[in-house]
């Protein structure tokens, strides 16, 4: 049986990381926003605190705190009053029981929204600051995390795993407590809301997003990164031919690298967060590259080929001494079986199957499920 080595991730409507980046596109524009966040669900678990929604002045809108429905459109009607006040805003909101399905309740149930503004130009708008220094800390590789006071005005408390720590919750007593808090929390990855010392606080966990790492820069790589940014995956792309490897060919992936694959692909984290994916069909790039990440705790490890080809290349690590526990890990013929043909439908056959491994799901059909 194979191990699953990604680690659960909550599961949001759109990605974090999505949501600074589509702050940092309004703050060109100037003006202010209001970012609503989903903080507390009662009812089944599992939750799905740290959802969340931008509205802009303008009415530009990313993202659902639920699946952008009757309680969405409240949840921008009451933005739009926090953007005319600039002051902060806690929601109560009873769900139908389609809403509440789509966020892992088995039925209708109550949620918190926390809707706050931001005045993204302003340099002492504190939120707007530690969104940014969190946001950066993520990209960096680092984790970081923003304790919300919810009961007094939205105080803010930043905390990065590199010590810094920034802001206040109005008492020093609370600021330790939560502290702690927090830390325990960006070791989990778990945003949640926490009542101490009688009072009550958000604690939003931001990590690094899932590294998709390609090595090959053929036509399947070209959609396979575009996917997979969408999906909220910071995406790599290595290849040894300069003709292949071009911003031309690949202008949105975030790291391009041409040189011996086997040796640049150590310049990034092969951890369990980490998907790799071998699309060059070549034999000179695979077995090296194989050779290395087999050895270490990457998520995920797909090669694109054939059965036959895919056997060819495990005998050979076989006979180097590659374990077969480790060789079982090689996905080969890579992706979920959706009957692509075409590099953009063997790219979403490919992100299927890592989501499916990500979230330790079977790739089967919903309504397959329901009926088992």
């Amino acid at each position: 049986m194979l191990t699953f080595r990604f680690p659960r991730p909550e599961r949001m409507i759109v990605a974090v990381t999505e949501i600074f980046d589509h702050i940092d596109e309004l703050r060109k524009s100037g003006g202010r926003v209001a970012v609503a966040t989903l903080v507390n669900t009662r009812g089944t678990t599992p939750r799905k605190e740290g959802a969340k929604m931008v509205v802009g002045e303008g009415g530009a809108i990313l993202g659902s705190v639920t699946i952008g429905g009757c309680v969405d459109a409240q949840v921008i009607e009451q933005a739009e009053d926090v953007l005319t006040t600039m002051r902060p805003r806690l929601l109560e909101m009873n769900l139908g029981d389609e809403e509440a399905w789509e966020i892992g309740l088995t039925c209708g149930g109550t949620i918190e929204v926390f809707v706050e503004p931001l005045a993204l130009n302003r340099p002492d708008d504190v939120g707007s600051g530690f969104y940014d220094r969190v946001h950066a800390r993520a990209r960096a590789g680092g984790r970081g995390a923003i304790v919300t006071r919810l009961d007094d005005g939205g105080h803010k408390l930043l905390v990065l795993d590199d010590g810094t720590v920034e802001g206040s919750l109005g008492e020093a007593f609370l600021d330790e407590r939560f502290l702690a808090e927090a830390r325990a929390a960006m070791a989990t990855g778990a945003s949640h809301t926490l009542f101490l010392e009688g009072t009550r606080a958000f604690v939003e966990v931001v990590t690094p997003p899932a590294l998709l790492l390609v090595v090959g820069g053929g036509h399947v790589a070209m959609p396979l990164t575009t996917l997979a940014r969408t999906l909220g995956y910071r995406t790599a792309v290595v290849d040894g031919r300069p003709r292949f490897a071009t911003r031309e060919r690949f202008p949105e992936v975030d790291d391009l690298k041409v040189g011996i694959p086997s040796e640049l692909i150590r310049d990034y984290p092969l951890i369990p967060s980490t998907a790799l994916v071998l699309v060059a069909h070549d034999y000179k790039y695979d077995l090296p590259v194989l050779r290395h990440a087999l050895a270490t705790e990457v998520g995920y490890v797909g090669m694109l080929g054939s059965a036959r080809r895919g056997a060819t290349i495990l005998k050979f690590l076989r006979e180097e001494g590659v374990g077969d526990a480790s060789l079982a890990r090689v996905r080969v013929p890579i992706g979920l079986d959706l009957g692509a043909r075409s590099a953009p439908e063997i790219a979403l056959a490919i992100l299927a199957e890592i989501q499916a491994v990500r979230t330790r799901t079977t790739g089967q059909p919903l309504s397959q499920k329901l009926r088992a």
